[in-house]
């Protein structure tokens, strides 16, 4: 009879301690959309794990709550994680705290595993208990009572969305921390007991192997950690060197490894016996429990010798296997175990086996609730930017609505049933606000209640409040504002439908007639203002002038006229704080981050100073996008030509370039599912033939290329960099010339490069590149190790019919073959080397149209 031992249970998930202690590395498997995060990391450089070999960053970008601690010296061993050196916590005095995921694909499934090592950071000794939580749904209670253990809490959930939080809650029993935080993508078709609803909570993850070693990445691709079992003296280890494969279709895909040892019995009479106790809390009073067990034979049996046994779960037969050589199956039950407060798993021989019952790898999870709807995510993004605008700290993390129990002041949320919960009351009275009334009020749709009332805002009344139509309170009383009164707002006033409350605002106008306190001196003010406004005006357009002609005279005949908004550079300073959030750089200048008095988000492109190419960019660029308009081009908000500086002024991109997306080379950008590449595939074109078709004279861009394309908040395409643009002639499609080959390597099409005459085939060609990269992610100049052209190396893999080589792994297999087989029809046929064996771009969109409706 086997001796009872316990398995390591109910999140308590030892953290590996080192390199020490994992399996020696081999190749490493593909990352992307790892998420790996120091919690209380300081500064902003991140490092590389030396046992996994994974990139671990800070999470000041994750979470805008907490202070940084290292854990006591007494605890920290040299041979440990680095993340478990020391902690963030969060004092509060918010009673939730969440570190936000994003750059998810919505709909897949993840492992997310927290980590904690208390180590004595705060000198108490005593050691908190909190709640954590995946989003809004409960997750487990964190309670570590030894200051040395180091923990790992693990669980696998759908994530709904593109972004996911995880929050620590404070219970009143001691201030809430963290070490480390990771995120691991997963394909749909593991683990199938998880989906939208449910989740699986880890309690327990066992490799029957050496007592030792912990499994991990990159042995396991996935990431999901391997506990040794911690009591083997009575078993026999089985080990073997040979790769042990998945039967088709495996729905968890355990590592060879981890597969590559098992334990067996000592004797063909005895039984494998892995009880575990099953503890309830207040939050899970019943749990219910999901076994999965590994097998695969690891000896080759001779003659007659057989190994068959039966499997049972407290005295309750499962089921019979007889493991594959070399080959790792699963048995697992599909309704939840519950009911009982201790469990136990028996692997026994049947009669007719000759050789005892082996097990190599068993994971027990607890079923995991996640019912809770979040709030509308378009309520969710209104208001986060809101928050963002304001600098509102107070208790406003996590969802805003849910749990209501959690909800943030200062909001009243309305729960529908069905439905997401919506924000249909904002009070922020008497709050200490700065600036420009939100133009994201207006997001919130359903919006009945508002008070912004005794704040410091100024500025206008933003005409899109009248847009909320559910609006039936708005106080703005006490505050600075001036302008008219939107007449829409006045007249729902007027009909008693809005109680609308602007007292206190002496500079605010009603009906074009604003209030004044002391007639005879805004009499005085009304004569004297004009007068010297004329002369300022006056003086400024003469020095203008003079400015003007020194400019015209460096910079030759190019001339442009503009009547979009002027701005001076004064402006600009204001708009970008002091240019201090940094977009990117081109040729042209440098992009900066702006937020206008109203605001509206902007992209500030200023000019480089160093060169009158850059001037002629900007005159170029100016004057296409002064009398061109179109969903899918970006649009330009204004100008600067002060003295000696030159921008541009275009609605801000907060997802910025289809590049960053495709390549990951942004950690922050969420990847793009199929659907979502053919959609932007397809406005992209649509911009591309207005220019081709719908602008007189038409245009050529001469530099289509991924990080031209620029993304929206709803990944909206938008065609940008208009400053390499030519007019051409329609008629004969090949009149322009040039002197200076222009455009990107990779994008060019060589019939340009051959002629020096760039036609619109040549947007049609980078566009196909364009193409292939949303396919495949790859950048268009490809090194294996030689360089090669990324045309020719899809061209090569469809030669053998190897579509599912060419197309982007970090879709996880979820698009339609179809779909994809006549997008690689299409690029191709963009990037054939005869400009006339291209098609138009017309041609493209109604094709790509064609695309979405597969």
């Amino acid at each position: 009879m086997a001796t009872r031992s316990s398995l390591l249970l109910l999140c308590c998930l030892a953290v590996a301690a080192g390199a020490g202690v994992l399996q020696e590395a081999r190749a490493q498997p593909d990352s992307n959309g790892f998420i790996s995060i120091d919690c209380g990391l300081s500064g902003k450089a991140g490092y590389v794990d030396n046992a996994t070999k994974l990139t671990y960053l800070p999470d000041a970008g994750f979470t805008d709550a907490g202070t940084n601690h290292n854990i006591s010296a007494e605890y920290i061993s040299p041979g440990s994680s680095r993340f478990l050196d020391n902690v963030r916590s969060f004092p509060g005095p918010a009673l939730r705290s969440c570190y936000t995921l994003r750059s998810l694909v919505p709909g897949l499934k993840y492992l997310v595993r927290a980590c904690f090592r208390y180590g004595n950071y705060d000198g108490l000794r005593r050691a908190p208990l909190f709640d954590l939580y995946a989003g809004v749904n409960f997750w487990t209670t964190v309670n570590i009572t030894d200051p040395a253990t180091a923990r790992a809490i693990e669980a696998i959930v759908v994530v709904p969305e593109d972004s996911m939080q995880v929050c620590l809650v404070n219970t009143g029993a001691g201030t809430p921390y963290i070490s480390s935080l990771e995120l691991r993508p997963l394909k749909n078709s593991l683990y199938p007991h998880v989906n939208a609803t449910q989740g699986l909570a880890m309690a327990a993850r066992i490799n029957f192997g050496p007592a030792d070693t912990f499994i991990r990445y990159p042995d396991d691709p996935h990431d999901r950690t391997w506990a040794p079992y911690i009591d083997p003296m009575i078993y026999e280890e089985i080990t073997t060197t040979k790769t042990v494969q998945s039967v088709e279709n495996n729905l968890f895909e355990v590592p060879s490894a981890v597969m590559q040892t098992a334990i067996a019995p000592l004797n063909v009479s005895s039984t494998i016996y892995l009880p575990w106790d099953a503890a309830p809390s207040t939050n899970d009073p019943s749990p219910a429990f999901i076994t999965v067990m590994h097998f695969s034979e690891l000896q080759l049996l001779q003659g007659n010798a057989t190994r068959n046994f039966n499997i049972s779960i407290n005295n309750k037969v499962l089921g019979n296997i007889t493991p594959d050589y070399l080959y790792a199956d699963s048995s697992f039950n599909t309704n939840p175990y519950g009911g009982s407060s201790k469990y136990n798993i028996t692997l026994r021989a049947s009669t007719n086996s000759t050789m005892p019952p082996i097990i190599n790898a068993l994971e027990i999870f607890s079923i995991m609730p996640t019912v809770n709807i979040p709030t509308y995510s378009n309520d969710v993004s209104a208001i986060t930017t809101i928050k963002k605008q304001y600098q509102v700290k107070e208790n406003w993390m996590g969802d805003p609505c849910v749990p209501k129990t959690m909800a943030w002041d200062w909001l009243t949320c309305s729960y529908a049933i069905s439905n997401p919960p919506t924000i249909i009351g904002v009070n922020l009275s008497f709050n200490g606000l700065n600036g420009y009334i939100s133009t994201s009020f207006t997001n919130l749709s359903a919006l009945q209640y508002l008070n912004l009332s005794y704040n410091n805002l100024t500025g206008s009344i933003p005409e899109s409040l009248s847009q909320l139509s559910s609006l039936t309170v708005i106080d703005l009383s006490g505050n600075h504002l001036t302008g008219s009164i939107p007449s829409e707002l006045l007249k729902r006033a007027q009909d008693k439908s809005l109680d609308l409350r602007y007292d206190n605002n002496p500079n605010l106008c009603i009906n074009d007639t604003c209030t004044t306190t002391n007639g005879t001196k805004n009499l005085a003010i009304y004569i004297s203002v004009p007068l010297v406004a004329v002369m300022v005006i006056l003086l400024v357009l003469l020095y203008c002038f003079i400015r003007r002609r020194k400019i015209g005279d460096s910079y030759g005949d190019v001339t442009v006229q503009l009547e979009n908004r002027r701005f001076t550079y004064k402006d600009l300073q204001m708009i970008t704080n002091n240019f201090q959030q940094l977009l990117g750089k081109g040729g042209f200048g440098y992009v900066y981050y702006g937020i206008l008095e109203e605001g509206t988000q902007v992209a500030v492109k200023l000019r480089l100073q160093s060169s009158n190419q850059g001037v002629k960019e900007f005159l170029v660029e100016a004057q296409i996008l002064t009398r061109i308009h179109h969903k899918n081009l970006v649009s330009l908000i204004g100008y600067c030509k002060d003295g000696e500086y030159m921008a541009l002024v275009y609605e801000y991109m907060s997802e910025g370039t289809l590049q960053e997306h495709i390549t990951g080379r942004d950690h922050n950008r969420r990847n793009l599912s199929w659907r979502e590449r053919l959609q932007i595939g397809f406005e992209s074109a649509q911009g591309l033939e207005y220019l081709h078709r719908g602008c007189n004279p038409p245009l050529i861009h001469r530099d289509v290329k991924a990080t031209n394309i620029l993304l929206d908040v709803k990944l909206q395409a938008k065609i940008s960099d208009f400053g390499l643009s030519k007019a051409f002639n329609r008629d004969s499609d090949t009149h322009l010339s040039t002197s200076i080959l222009v455009g990107t390597p990779g994008y060019i099409d060589p019939e340009y490069h051959a002629t020096m005459m760039p036609t619109s085939k040549s947007d049609v060609y980078g566009f196909g590149v364009v193409l292939l990269e949303l396919i495949t992610g790859k950048p268009p100049i490809l090194r294996v190790p030689e360089p090669i052209s990324l045309i020719h190396w899809v061209q090569q893999c469809l030669s053998h019919g190897n579509i599912e080589g060419v197309v982007d792994a970090h879709m996880y297999g979820s698009y339609d073959i179809n779909s994809v087989w006549k997008v690689a029809d299409i690029a191709l046929k963009c990037t054939a080397q005869a400009s006339t064996q291209r098609p138009t771009m017309t041609e493209v969109v109604s094709q790509l149209e064609e695309c979405l409706d597969l």
